[in-house]
C-alpha cells in the first residue's frame, strides 16, 4: 500500500529498517497518520509540549500497549530526539506493523521549527 508520507522517508543511519521522516513531512501529511508519543507524562506535558491528537504510549509500555495502535494507516513515532522513537518503530516492526516512520530529531527538531504544540 503506497502512502505518501513514504515518499518523503529516508533509512535512519542507526537502526537499520526504520524510516524517518521530517518534521515537515509529518506536519504536511498529519490528517493521515497515527502520532504516537513514546515519552514519559512529565516529558509529553512538559516544556516541548506535544503535537496535537499524538497518543502517549510510554516506550516501557509499549510490549503491553501495541495493540492499541492501528495497522490500517502509518504510524509516525515520536520522542524528545528520535532515538526511543526509532527503538519503538523496531519494536512495532517486530510485531508486524510494516508502515511505521520515526520523527527525525523528535520533539527538539519539531520545536525548533517553530511548528504548533500543545501542553
Amino acid at each position: 500500500m503506497d502512502h505518501s508520507i513514504s515518499k518523503h522517508s529516508e533509512v535512519n543511519p542507526e537502526f537499520e529498517n526504520v524510516r524517518d521522516v521530517s518534521p515537515e513531512a509529518v506536519k504536511n501529511h498529519i490528517q493521515e497518520v497515527d502520532l504516537i508519543d513514546v515519552r514519559r507524562p512529565d516529558e509529553y506535558d512538559g516544556e516541548l509540549g506535544h503535537i496535537a491528537n499524538a497518543k502517549l504510549i510510554v516506550l516501557d509500555t509499549l510490549p503491553e500497549r501495541f495493540q492499541e495502535i492501528p495497522k490500517d494507516k502509518p504510524v509516525v513515532l515520536i520522542c524528545r530526539s528520535g532515538r526511543r522513537s526509532a527503538q519503538a518503530s523496531t519494536f512495532l516492526q517486530e510485531q508486524g506493523y510494516d508502515n511505521t516512520y520515526n520523527m527525525q530529531g523528535g520533539m527538539l527538531l519539531w520545536n525548533e521549527k517553530g511548528f504548533p504544540t500543545e501542553k
